[in-house]
Parts: structure tokens; C-alpha cells; sequence
């Protein structure tokens, strides 16, 4: 109890997830939702601390692969609980969820940490090999599941047929687990900091336990993020709806809310001169979210009916296509400025302003 009232990261965590039981049982609505946004806020900037103690004890890459991976298999059961459920437009919650989660993760995270990174020294200085790695996954990846569907001839609109979902679900899968063990066994190097913080060096590493208990409040905190998200977005739909903005703009305020514990980790980590890892949050949650979703909703599609649109429209596709480009002319010369920062953030900014205004 002692270490409770000392550690307020320790209990707030159960109390989201408390919150997050009580509210699924009695459907708030109204001043109740401010409660909820209350709860998911605490459990956003506790996921972060304990993430931070998991990431000291088995260190870089190690330690943003859990994160990323960590909220990614929860968004992904989220996805899948919802398309199961039905409701309105279904048939493209998963594109549009991982759309929104490649823009969120490749311009606004991105873009954020080199403007933080640039701020603090000037240059932003990261590893070109790992980060070119992670960017050309990522742009494969994306490729393959949400570009191809809109020209294959299969099936009429954008639309895999059943053999080639299944392809796309398999090489997203293997293409994920080839960079994991590339990023952090044979080439862990190129995904660490170019300068080791010796300030972490001089800190005692956290215990096997300690490491352990913030692993699981690490993972009760995304939990509690993600499923109060999913119960406040009948209020946001409503609040988009009486705005009179289309159905995208939801998909967007939602995604937010479930990155923001990889955005603010990334922030974080850019404020200690240690931009690497910012980018490996960025570029790892880009890829967990499709590498993972993809194969989930092809799983799940054995028992859910009705079409999956995946294939992505013709302005959603100029906004890929540019954020790569922009990225590799980013990441090749291994360092970045305050432009390059703000180049990635006026993208992220254009994807919000069309999927408000399309």
C-alpha cells in the first residue's frame, strides 16, 4: 500500500480499468464522458512511465518494440471486436483505422520528435540504416495491403478476393517478423542512438520485478486507453455528426487517442537528445498496426460477413506516396533540421484537413 500512494502510475492504471467496467455495464453518456476522457488521459501518461521502466531494464530496440507492439495487439482486438459487432461503415474500419495510424505515426509522431530533436541541438541526428530499414517496411507493407487492392481485378471495388487477402495477410506477417529480427538481433545496432545517453548509463537498472509489475500495469493501462477510447467514440461520432464533418473524421480522433502513448513516449524521448528511439516508435507502430492487422482481420473474416474495403482513394494515395518520398529525402542523410520537422507536420496536417474536409 505504502508503494501505491508513493507510485500515483501504480493505481491509476486500475482505476481506468475499474472505470472502464463500470462504464461498459452502464453506457454513460452526457457530463459522465468527461470522466471517461479523465481516466484514459491518467492512463495515457502512466502507460508511458511504466514503458519507460520496461524500456531502461531490456533496453534499445527492445524497449519501443514493446510499446508499439503492446498497443497495436489491443487496437487490433478493438478493430476486430468492432467489425464483429457491425454498425455504420464497417466494411472500411480497418483501412481507415491503419491509414490513419501510417499518417499519425509517419508525419505527426515523426515529424514531432525531429522538431523537438532539432529544437534541443540545433541537428537531429538519428541512424540512416535503421531508420531507411524501417521506412522502406513500412512503405511495403502499405503498398501491398492498402494500394494494391484498389487495381486488382478479382473483385469488383477495392476489395482483395479471398486468395489474395490471404497472400497479403501472410507476407505482412512474415515481413514484420524478418524486421523484428533484424532490428533486434543482427542488426540491433543501426536502431540505437547515435550517441549513448550516458545519464541512463548512470541510472541503476530497474529490478527483474519492478520490470515486470510495470510490464503488466504497462499493459492494464493500454487496455483501460483503448477501451474507454471505443466507449467514447459514440460521443465523438455524435459530435462529428452534429458538426456535419464526414464519418473519416472519427477514425482520426480515435486513432489519437490510442497513439497518444506512443507520442507522448516519443516526445519524451526526443527531450533526451535520443531522436532513434522516437523514430523507432514511429516507424515500429506504422508497421506493427498494419503487419498485424492485416493477418487479424483475414483471420476474422472466416467469420464476419459482408465486404472489407481496403483499398485505399485516389487523394488518401497522393498523401502516401509523398509522405514517402518526403521520408526517405528525410532519413537518408542521417540528420535533420527544423524544416525537415515541420515538412512531416504540415503533411500530418493535411491528412487531418482533408479527412475532415475531403
Amino acid at each position: 500500500m505504502r508503494v501505491l500512494r508513493r507510485h500515483w502510475t501504480s493505481v491509476v492504471p486500475l482505476l481506468a480499468l475499474v472505470v472502464l467496467a463500470v462504464s461498459w455495464v452502464a453506457h454513460p453518456s452526457g457530463p459522465a464522458v468527461v470522466i471517461l476522457v479523465v481516466a484514459m488521459a491518467g492512463a495515457v501518461l502512466s502507460a508511458v512511465q511504466h514503458a519507460e521502466v520496461v524500456a531502461h531494464r531490456v533496453g534499445e530496440p527492445f524497449g519501443s518494440l514493446v510499446l508499439a507492439v503492446a498497443v497495436t495487439v489491443i487496437e487490433v482486438g478493438l478493430i476486430v471486436t468492432l467489425m464483429a459487432s457491425g454498425g455504420h461503415d464497417v466494411s472500411a474500419l480497418a483501412r481507415d483505422t491503419v491509414f490513419a495510424a501510417v499518417m499519425i505515426t509517419c508525419n505527426g509522431i515523426f515529424g514531432l520528435s525531429l522538431l523537438v530533436g532539432a529544437l534541443r541541438r540545433r541537428v537531429a541526428e538519428f541512424n540512416a540504416e535503421g531508420t531507411g530499414a524501417a521506412l522502406a517496411t513500412v512503405a511495403t507493407l502499405a503498398t501491398l495491403s492498402l494500394v494494391l487492392p484498389t487495381f486488382t481485378t478479382s473483385k469488383p471495388g477495392p476489395e482483395f478476393s479471398g486468395t489474395q487477402l490471404t497472400f497479403a495477410a501472410v507476407a505482412s506477417l512474415l515481413l514484420y517478423g524478418l524486421f523484428v529480427m533484424v532490428q533486434t538481433v543482427r542488426h540491433r545496432d543501426d536502431f540505437l542512438p547515435v550517441e549513448s545517453a550516458e545519464r541512463d548509463d548512470a541510472h541503476e537498472r530497474p529490478s527483474a520485478r519492478t520490470a515486470l509489475l510495470s510490464l503488466v500495469l504497462l499493459l492494464v493501462a493500454l487496455v483501460g486507453v483503448v477501451g474507454l477510447a471505443k466507449l467514447v467514440s459514440p460521443s465523438i461520432e455524435r459530435g462529428v455528426a452534429a458538426a456535419g464533418l464526414p464519418p473519416s473524421a472519427v477514425g482520426v480522433v480515435i486513432a489519437l487517442l490510442v497513439l497518444a502513448p506512443e507520442t507522448l513516449a516519443a516526445v519524451r524521448a526526443a527531450r533526451r537528445d535520443q531522436v532513434q528511439i522516437s523514430l523507432n516508435l514511429a516507424l515500429g507502430s506504422a508497421m506493427a498496426s498494419i503487419g498485424l492487422t492485416i493477418p487479424a482481420i483475414a483471420l476474422a473474416s472466416v467469420w464476419i460477413s459482408g465486404p472489407l474495403t481496403l483499398g485505399l482513394g485516389a487523394t488518401q494515395m497522393v498523401l502516401l506516396a509523398l509522405t514517402v518520398v518526403v521520408g526517405v529525402l528525410t532519413v537518408v542523410p542521417g540528420r535533420a533540421t527544423l524544416l525537415q520537422g515541420g515538412v512531416h507536420l504540415v503533411l500530418f496536417a493535411g491528412f487531418v484537413f482533408l479527412a475532415v474536409s475531403p
